[in-house]
């Protein structure tokens, strides 16, 4: 979550499998604040002028308006709305990052038998940093849940290397990570190169990049370079910090099915350098950043604008996922991480089970489409 012309600092934010909700909508928001026609069209509008391939974004908002014209959207609000807007968006192409946001139940009056639905602030909420430490004599570990756009965050996370900067080996636990932006990267990657790396690439649609919409520019780290038509192509790069402790230390990544956008951008840099190992599951395949926008009514939705790929390829993971250089259970990833560097297994269970995430390991299953209205 870098910097956005609208609702929130979005950059790798992944939409579809975040805890997080994309933008908290003020409580007076009543799902039926709006149409389901308004939202549907302020929806179609957006993707047809902003999404990161336009043919598709076209076809996107070409579904949508065919859906106004049928009339599935007018009768409906909130999840009920939510899920035949996605329905219609997935049957022309699937995109990890697409999904209606809605707003929060209206708060029922007192003596309703109705539950109210807790506010966003009484929800279980992610630390963005968990259990950073030595795992083990000259192992050091850190959970990252979420890169959040919190200078905090970054100070914690570059201060996490230098307190480990003697460590013959880090592990990067990244498997309950749902996105972010690139800030705690940029504080992590120059403890581990010894040289200018560049990491991979990203390509922005040209005409949001224009406007100055674009959630990546003007970052120290992007280098503008020559890409493909329509497009504004940057490339992400490590630039050494003059400190060499870490630059032959061991780096281990684990990831799993929930590990989405800007966790699959940090495994994407550490598996294209081969400056890390990846362990655990095929990650989410949430591949585009964009930024949140409003739709009206409380209603509101992520528009991927770009895409970020390998540039010795220039294949992204959209769908498919980053796939580990060692394919284990994201459960065991842990274990067999710290087995390879000498630990004992029964140390390393203990270990593991002392460590295993308090959040899902798999991949959100994304909203189910009601039946249709006779």
């Amino acid at each position: 979550m870098i910097r956005s012309s609208r609702l929130l600092p979005g950059l790798l934010l992944a939409a579809a499998t975040m805890a997080v909700p994309l933008f908290i909508p003020s409580p007076a928001y009543a799902a039926d604040e709006a149409s389901g026609d308004v939202v549907a069209e302020a929806y179609a509008v957006l993707l047809d002028r902003d999404y990161v391939y336009p043919e598709t974004g076209k076809r996107y908002a070409e579904a949508l308006r065919a859906g106004i014209r049928a009339g599935r959207y007018r009768a409906l609000s909130g999840e009920a709305l939510g899920a035949a807007i996605d329905a219609d968006v997935r049957a022309i192409a699937a995109d990890g990052h697409l999904r209606l946001r809605v707003p929060d139940a209206a708060v029922p009056a007192a003596g309703s038998a109705t539950p109210a639905t807790p506010p966003p602030a009484a929800r279980a909420r992610k630390e963005p940093v968990e259990q950073a430490g030595w795992i083990a004599p000259g192992i050091a570990f850190v959970r990252f849940n979420v890169f959040p756009d919190d200078p905090a965050v970054t100070a914690e996370a570059a201060k996490f290397m230098a307190d480990h900067a003697d460590a013959k080996a880090i592990i990067f636990d990244v498997r309950t990570h749902n996105g972010g932006g690139l800030a705690q990267m940029d504080a992590i990657f120059p403890w581990l190169f010894a040289k200018p790396t560049r990491l991979v690439t990203m390509a922005t649609r040209a005409s949001v990049d224009a406007e100055g919409g674009s959630p990546i520019d003007g970052i120290a780290s992007m280098r503008l370079v020559k890409g493909e038509a329509g497009m504004v192509t940057r490339e992400h790069w490590a630039t050494p910090n003059g400190d060499a402790r870490l630059k032959q230390a061991k780096v281990y990544v684990l990831t799993s099915g929930a590990s989405a956008s800007a966790a699959e951008h940090f495994a994407l840099a550490m598996k294209h350098t081969g400056r890390g190992t990846l362990v655990g599951a095929p990650t989410a395949g949430a591949n585009h950043f964009g930024r949140g926008e409003d739709l009206g009514g409380g209603y509101a939705a992520f528009i991927p604008v770009g895409r970020t790929y390998d540039p010795a390829t220039g294949k992204d993971w959209e769908g498919a996922g980053v796939q580990p250089d060692i394919a284990v259970p994201p459960a065991e990833a842990l274990i067999r991480v710290l087995t390879d560097l000498g630990v004992t297994a029964a140390e390393a269970k203990a270990l593991s089970d002392a460590h295993m995430p308090r959040w899902p390991m798999e991949r959100r299953k994304p909203r189910v489409q009601p039946p249709s209205t006779p």
